[in-house]
């Protein structure tokens, strides 16, 4: 019933920017907190920034000051505005939502399909 659709990843060097955004999509539901996560090759998954819906943030330490978390609640969107790129940051990065439906009280994870990542030294 909902889709997370990412976009914005892409190859870049060492120092550039990127912004990634993701938009869910369908009928019938809300949204509380929002968030990316990242993933590289032979590591496991790490939080890397989350959103509340009152604006409130949380980052991963080795992001803070470099990357911003921000959402339109209009648009059911999060972006993720990543600055000062490093190589370690290459990953593909899924963006993933709380989500409940209306008329219910339990909320779900859903994750985006991720979007590739890549900082060249």
């Amino acid at each position: 019933q909902v889709q997370l659709v990412e976009s914005g990843g892409g190859l870049v060097q060492a120092g550039g920017s990127l912004r990634l955004s993701c938009a869910a999509s369908g009928s019938d539901f809300g949204i509380n907190a929002m968030g990316w996560y990242r993933q590289a090759p032979g590591k496991q998954r790490e939080l890397v920034a989350r959103i509340i819906p009152d604006g409130s943030t949380n980052y991963e330490d080795s992001v803070k000051g470099r990357f911003t978390i921000s959402r339109d609640n209009a648009k059911n969107t999060v972006y993720l505005q990543m600055n000062s790129l490093k190589p370690e940051d290459t990953a593909v990065y899924y963006c993933n939502a709380q989500i409940r439906f209306l008329g219910g009280w339990t909320f779900y994870t859903y994750w985006g399909q991720g979007t590739q990542v890549t900082v060249s030294s």
